[in-house]
C-alpha cells in the first residue's frame, strides 16, 4: 500500500465534516449524559455513587483503551473501524432502553457505548492526520468541537425526548441518529496510491509461503558447509563406483526418494518453525523491555511526571460538574421555571470557545504554553470551590460557563507534551497520560456521587475536586519553575537520554 503526500485540502475537508459529525453523533449522548443519570436515579433508586459509573464509563472507557484502538486502526483502517464502532454506539443505545437495571447500563452503556466513541475518537484523528499536514492544527482543532457543539444540543435534546417519550424512547431515537454514523464512516476514503500496481510475482515467489520459513539464503553458515560436505561425499563415492551398481542404485533412489524427501523435508519445516518462534519471542520481549526503558526515562523527567499527576487530578476533579451539574441545580431547590438552557449544554459551547481560544493563543510566540495550561488548572480548582457557595441559576449557569471554557485546555495539552518529552516520545508519551486521563474520567463521578451518598450534599464532594486540580496545577507549577533549570545546568552531567523542559521557551 502507498500513500500519497497529504494534499491538505480536497477530499480532506470533506473528512473534516465527516468526523466532525461523527463525534458530534457519538459523543453527543455520552457527555450529556447528566440528563440521562438523573432519570436513572429515579427508574432504579440506586445510589448516587452507583449510577455515576454509568456516565464515567461511557466516557473513560474509550481513553483506557486507547492503545487498542490504535492497534485496531492500524490494522484494519479508518473506515471499516468507522463503521463497525457505529453499529457499537448505536446497538449500545438502543440495548440500553431495555435496561433492567444498573448492572446492565454498566455493559450497554458504559462499556459498548464508551468503546465505540474511542473507537471513532481515533479513527477520526487518523484519517484527519493523513490528509492534512500543514493545515492539520486546524483540521483537529474543527473535528475536536463537534463532541463540544453535540454536548451543547444534546443536552436539550434529550430532556425534551425525555419529557415526549420517556427515557426508553429517548435512547431508541438517540440511537437511530447514531446510525448516521455508517454513512460518516463510509466517506473516509483511505488516502492510498490507486494507480501502482503490485509487482508481478516470480516463480519462486508463487510457491505457497506455508513451504517456507526462511529463505534459502537466511541459512547459517555451517548449515551450508554441512549440506556441500555432503554433497561432495556422494559424488566422490558415486564416481568410484561401477555402472550396473550405479544403476542398481540409481533405480532404488527413484523408488524411495519420495519417502525421504518427505522426511526430511519435515524435519527440516520443524527445525526452521521452531528456530523462527525463538527469534519471534526474543523480539518481542526485547521490543517490550524496550518499552519499559523508555518509560522510565520518560518518567525520570520531572516536569512530564507531574503532567502525569496533574492529568489524573484533573480528570478526577472537572469531569463530574458536566455530569452531576443538573442534579446540583435539583439538590439546591432551583426552580425549573428559571432554567433558561440546560448547565450541561452551557458547558458544552463554553468548551467549544474555550479550545478555540486558548489554541489561539498557544500559537502566539509569547504565550508559553506549560504556564497557560498550568493557569487553566488553578481557576479550574478555584471556579470548582466556588460551587458550593452558587444557590441560584444564574450563578450556577456563569460557573458552568466559566469551568466549560477551561475544560477546553485540551486543545493545547498535546503542545504541552510535545515541549516536555519532544516530538519523538510524543506517542508513547501521549498513550501514557491519555490512558490516565480516561483513569481520572471513570472515578470522579463515583467518587463524587459517594461523598453525597456519604454526607447527603455536594459541598465536600466539589471541596474535594478543587483540591485536587489545584494540587494537581502546583505541582505542576513548582516542577516547571526556573530555578530547577539553575540546579540541572549546574550539575556536572546528565543522565543519557534525560529531557529537560525550558520554561523559557515558547510554544
Amino acid at each position: 500500500m502507498v500513500f500519497r503526500k497529504p494534499p491538505d485540502g480536497g477530499w480532506g475537508w470533506v473528512i473534516v465534516v465527516v468526523s466532525f459529525f461523527t463525534q458530534f453523533l457519538c459523543y453527543g449522548s455520552p457527555l450529556a449524559v447528566g440528563v440521562l443519570y438523573l432519570e436513572w436515579l429515579d427508574a432504579f433508586g440506586e445510589g448516587k455513587g452507583k449510577t455515576a459509573w454509568v456516565g464515567s464509563l461511557a466516557n473513560g472507557i474509550g481513553l483506557l483503551a486507547s492503545p487498542v484502538c490504535s492497534v485496531c486502526v492500524s490494522s484494519f483502517g479508518a473506515r471499516p473501524v468507522a463503521i463497525f464502532s457505529g453499529f457499537m454506539v448505536a446497538g449500545g443505545l438502543m440495548m440500553s432502553s431495555f435496561a433492567p437495571n444498573i448492572y446492565f447500563l454498566y455493559i450497554s452503556y458504559g462499556v459498548v457505548v464508551g468503546l465505540g466513541c474511542g473507537l471513532l475518537y481515533t479513527a477520526t484523528v487518523t484519517i484527519t492526520c493523513h490528509y492534512f499536514d500543514k493545515r492539520r492544527g486546524l483540521a483537529l482543532g474543527l473535528i475536536s468541537t463537534g463532541s463540544s457543539v453535540g454536548l451543547f444540543i444534546y443536552a436539550a435534546l434529550q430532556r425534551e425526548l425525555i419529557d415526549l417519550y420517556g427515557l426508553d424512547g429517548c435512547l431508541l431515537i438517540v440511537g437511530a441518529l447514531s446510525l448516521n454514523i455508517l454513512a460518516c464512516g463510509s466517506l473516509m476514503r483511505p488516502l492510498e496510491s490507486s494507480y501502482s500496481p503490485p509487482p508481478e510475482k516470480t516463480c519462486v515467489d508463487k510457491v505457497p509461503d506455508q513451504y517456507f520459513v526462511y529463505h534459502e539464503k537466511e541459512k547459517t553458515v555451517e548449515e551450508n558447509i554441512s549440506i556441500l560436505e555432503k554433497g561432495y561425499v556422494d559424488e566422490k563415492c558415486a564416481n568410484n563406483m561401477p555402472d550396473y551398481k550405479q544403476d542398481s542404485i540409481l533405480n532404488k533412489n527413484v523408488l524411495s526418494s519420495i519417502n525421504v524427501n518427505e522426511k526430511d523435508t519435515y524435519k527440516k519445516k520443524v527445525v526452521e518453525q521452531t528456530n523462527f518462534c525463538k527469534q519471534l519471542a526474543k523480539r518481542k520481549w526485547q521490543l517490550y523491555l524496550n518499552y519499559w526503558e523508555e518509560t522510565v526515562v520518560l518518567f525520570k523527567n520531572k516536569v512530564f511526571a507531574a503532567l502525569f499527576v496533574a492529568i489524573l487530578l484533573f480528570d478526577i476533579g472537572v469531569f463530574p460538574p458536566s455530569l452531576l451539574m443538573e442534579d446540583v441545580a435539583r439538590s439546591a431547590n432551583i426552580n425549573e421555571d428559571d432554567y433558561r438552557m440546560p448547565l450541561i449544554s452551557i458547558i458544552g459551547i463554553m468548551t467549544a470557545v474555550g479550545k478555540l481560544t486558548l489554541g489561539t493563543l498557544a500559537d502566539f510566540e509569547w504565550v508559553n504554553t506549560l504556564y497557560l495550561y498550568v493557569t487553566t488548572l488553578l481557576m479550574t480548582g478555584v471556579a470548582l470551590f466556588a460551587i458550593p457557595f452558587a444557590k441560584s441559576y444564574l450563578t450556577l449557569a456563569m460557573l458552568s460557563g466559566i469551568l466549560g471554557f477551561l475544560t477546553g485546555n485540551w486543545s493545547i495539552f498535546p503542545y504541552v507534551t510535545t515541549k516536555t518529552v519532544g516530538i519523538e516520545k510524543l506517542t508513547h508519551a501521549y498513550g501514557i497520560l491519555m490512558f490516565f486521563a480516561g483513569l481520572g474520567n471513570s472515578l470522579g463521578p463515583p467518587i463524587v456521587g459517594w461523598f453525597y451518598d456519604w454526607t447527603q450534599e455536594y459541598d465536600t464532594a466539589f471541596y474535594f475536586s478543587g483540591f485536587c486540580v489545584l494540587l494537581g496545577g502546583f505541582l505542576l507549577l513548582l516542577a516547571a519553575l526556573p530555578c530547577w533549570n539553575a540546579c540541572t545546568n549546574q550539575s556536572s552531567k546528565l543522565p543519557p537520554n534525560t529531557y529537560s523542559y525550558k520554561v523559557a521557551s515558547s510554544a
